[in-house]
């Protein structure tokens, strides 16, 4: 079946429209972007949105696929493998196979064309969308990671492999070539960074699905147990734990820094959104650990603007001052 231009426009409106629904901290960086590289980020959030809730959907419009067993989860997350696998397979960017087309739901119809003229126009390695599969399918099997090098296995699929296949959009140096392989690894270590903060922000609600991403290494280190972090327990030893991951964290939020140097400017600024908002989340929690179990963390709708702004007026000096802070 061949693509046409009303249907590849459709298809990218369907991704801006979930893009805009979602109420991502992600959405508002879009905007920093030219048109063309926009919708390509709408094109690669919708992936990642639909992909994430085959396993864990929280949108009403797939409360079915919500409610059924874990079974059923695996087998849309297949399905969903298989589409893909075959639509890349396809030497010609403007075709989707009939293979496709029955392995497709409905929002997977919608976002197909986009996606693959997305990856196609940016020349995105597909082994990072496999990659994100493979991290949403470890979240079918709540388990536990005994260090934090195990942990980062996780971390790398569900958040490095989206801010690689980002980075392809954006622009970098030495893009295709070997010196491409220092903003890779740069990439890499930023997406752990976010993703730890999405973990220390969300302790109660994963505890709350036995969901525990807190390395075990480090709960025995520290004397906390996962006893004790389902039930919300907050003494000495939760603020040993709680400290020892902000730092880590801080840390990759640091060797993140670095990719500044390697984008191009339109990747600088929405990345350094993105890097400041998630940085503003994790010095929140810093302040105050034991609000992880009370309230839910987020920056007010001002605080987000506020930092849009900087960056769409003054991003070479907030670029400057995210690098500085970095170095102390």
């Amino acid at each position: 079946m061949k693509i046409s231009s009303d249907d590849l426009q459709a298809s990218y409106a369907f991704c801006r429209r979930l893009s805009r629904r979602s109420g991502s901290n992600f959405y508002l960086g879009f905007l920093l972007l030219p048109l063309e590289k926009r919708r390509a980020m709408h094109a690669l959030y919708a992936f990642m949105r639909h992909t994430d809730d085959l396993a864990d959907a929280p949108t009403p419009s797939l409360d079915e696929i919500n409610d059924a067993p874990l079974s059923r989860k695996r087998e849309q997350l297949e399905r969903w493998r298989a589409t893909l696998t075959d639509a890349f397979q396809s030497s010609d960017d403007s075709r989707i196979s009939a293979i496709s087309i029955a392995q497709c739901d409905s929002p997977a119809m919608s976002i197909l064309p986009a996606l693959l003229d997305t990856v196609y126009e940016y020349h995105i390695p597909t082994e990072y969308l496999f990659a994100v599969l493979d991290g949403v399918e470890m979240d079918l099997d709540p388990g536990r990671y005994d260090t934090f090098e195990k942990l980062q296995l996780y971390c790398r699929r569900v958040a490095s492999a989206v801010g690689l296949a980002c980075i392809h959009i954006w622009g970098f140096r030495g893009q295709g070539t070997p010196q491409a392989d220092g903003a890779v690894e740069i990439a890499r270590q930023a997406g752990v960074a976010l993703q730890l903060t999405n973990i220390l922000r969300d302790l109660k609600a994963d505890a709350a699905l036995d969901r525990i991403y807190l390395p075990l290494e480090d709960l025995r280190n520290c004397g906390y147990s996962v006893e004790e972090l389902k039930k919300g327990v907050i003494n000495k030893a939760f603020y040993r734990v709680m400290d020892m991951e902000i730092n880590r964290t801080r840390q990759l939020y640091r060797e993140g820094c670095k990719l500044f140097d390697f984008l191009n400017r339109d990747g600088q600024r929405i990345y350094g959104l993105m890097t400041t908002v998630y940085r503003s989340l994790l010095e929140k929690i810093a302040r105050r650990p034991d609000q992880v179990f009370s309230r839910p963390i987020r920056l007010s709708k001002f605080q987000r603007l506020i930092l849009f702004l900087s960056w769409t007026l003054i991003p070479s000096i907030m670029a400057e001052k995210y690098s500085r802070s970095d170095k102390r």
